[in-house]
């Protein structure tokens, strides 16, 4: 190989490995962005299940006043 085939190829060696850093940043940046999101998930459907249960309860008690 000559020296000019060489060089590119060590250029091209060289952008991989940026952007094999730059995938894992961004990669690990997802997954923290992945955790963030299942825990609100949680926490919404914790709260979408209280709120179920008060609208329960509520009904429980108009029907109860309807009939006496």
């Amino acid at each position: 190989m000559d020296d000019n085939r060489i060089d590119a190829l060590h250029g091209k060696v060289d952008d991989l490995i940026d952007l094999c850093g730059k995938l894992r940043q961004e990669n690990q940046r997802l997954k923290v962005n992945e955790q963030d999101l299942r825990s609100e998930r949680r926490q919404l459907l914790e709260k979408n299940r209280e709120a179920k249960q008060r609208l329960q309860s509520i009904l429980m008690r108009l029907k109860a006043m309807e009939n006496p």
